[in-house]
């Protein structure tokens, strides 16, 4: 690789594609365990095996085990809190867009598991100030519908957002299988959402084919595109990419590990590049993958073939494309700018 991976790692950057409860990493799992015993191991070494990457069927046994152990506020706010510690500290993000999905820790589980909306936005907003504060990471939410639940998940998830989002809340997503889970049926919540005032931010094209990120800009006037790696197969939606300016959040390690992309060699990143597509650079759910922004770069770095001064430039992408306060976009940018390695 051309450039040290050092140089990376201190490289103030942004973050736009990242899950909330997927950005849990073993000790915080493992914090998290222990307040919920017998859900996963609490030992941090049998939580390690735990947590090795196998397929893609066990990334949800992980995911959906992470997702029961988030059951009151204070498991919203340790958990929110600690992944901003190790946004900030370890990878030297100043801004993040988390994408959280408040349906499945909301809505009243078979034991009555579940909490108000109202104590879940509450527990992020506290958490958010307090990473501000503590680490100088700004923080906002997406919003995001878990589209295998259907239309009534879509429901709740919008009414979240429009009466109960916090001053934290910058946009609704779409998550979930693709398969079998058409975009066009959440058209009307997308429009109610955008209509006040948040950005569309769905997945799309990731396991399915280019149809789908047609959907999500034509259906649901996406703003930026979650994955999108199918759009590689589709010239007239490469140059509507190019042309429109939407950028795609390219996540190349869950990719590979979602088997929607083979070999990391056949990652379509470079064909994006060339065909003049915006691209964001994004880890999705770094510790379940076994990656982190900082190693999602370096894999940028090897498909491109940047130099320190190309690194540099994704990160100022990944700037302009977010949805940051004004300010905030100045400070990075300048900070991006100045940054010497």
């Amino acid at each position: 690789m051309a450039v040290d991976p050092a140089f990376i790692a201190a490289l103030p950057k942004a973050e736009l594609h990242v899950h909330h409860v997927g950005s849990a990493s073993p000790r915080i799992v493992s914090e998290l365990a222990r307040r919920h015993p017998g859900v996963v191991p609490s030992d941090p070494e049998e939580l390690g095996r735990f947590f090795e990457f196998r397929d893609f069927a066990h990334f949800i046994e992980v995911y959906l085990a992470v997702v029961d152990l988030v059951r009151t506020p204070e498991d919203v706010r340790v958990l929110t809190y600690e992944v901003a510690r190790e946004m900030a500290t370890g990878q030297s993000l100043r801004y993040a867009e988390l994408t959280c999905t408040p349906y499945t820790s909301v809505r009243p589980h078979e034991e009555g598991v579940g909490m108000p909306i109202e104590a879940y936005t509450e527990a992020l907003e506290d958490a958010r100030v307090a990473a501000e504060r503590d680490f100088g990471l700004v923080l906002r939410w997406v919003y995001d519908i878990p589209g295998e639940a259907g239309l009534p998940a879509a429901d709740a998830t919008l009414d979240y957002a429009l009466r109960h989002g916090g001053d934290g809340l910058v946009g609704f997503g779409l998550g979930g299988p693709e398969i079998g889970v058409p975009r066009p049926q959440f058209r009307p919540h997308f429009e109610a959402a955008r209509a006040a005032g948040l950005r569309s931010v769905p997945h799309a094209g990731e396991t399915t084919g280019p149809g789908t990120v047609w959907d999500a800009l034509q259906e649901l006037g996406a703003e930026r595109i979650g994955h999108g790696t199918s759009a590689a197969q589709d010239p007239a939606l490469l140059a509507h990419l190019a042309e429109s300016g939407v950028p795609l959040e390219v996540c190349p390690s869950s990719n590979l590990a979602t088997r929607a992309v083979a070999r990391i060699e056949e990652h379509p990143l470079p064909r994006f590049v060339e065909a003049g597509v915006t691209v964001v650079i994004a880890s999705d759910d770094p510790p379940m993958f076994g990656t982190t922004l900082n190693r999602e770069y370096e894999i940028a770095v090897d498909l491109l073939g940047l130099d320190e001064e190309g690194v540099k430039e994704l990160a100022r992408t990944s700037v302009r494309a977010s949805f940051a306060p004004d300010d905030v976009r100045r400070r990075l940018l300048a900070e991006i700018d100045a940054y010497a390695g």
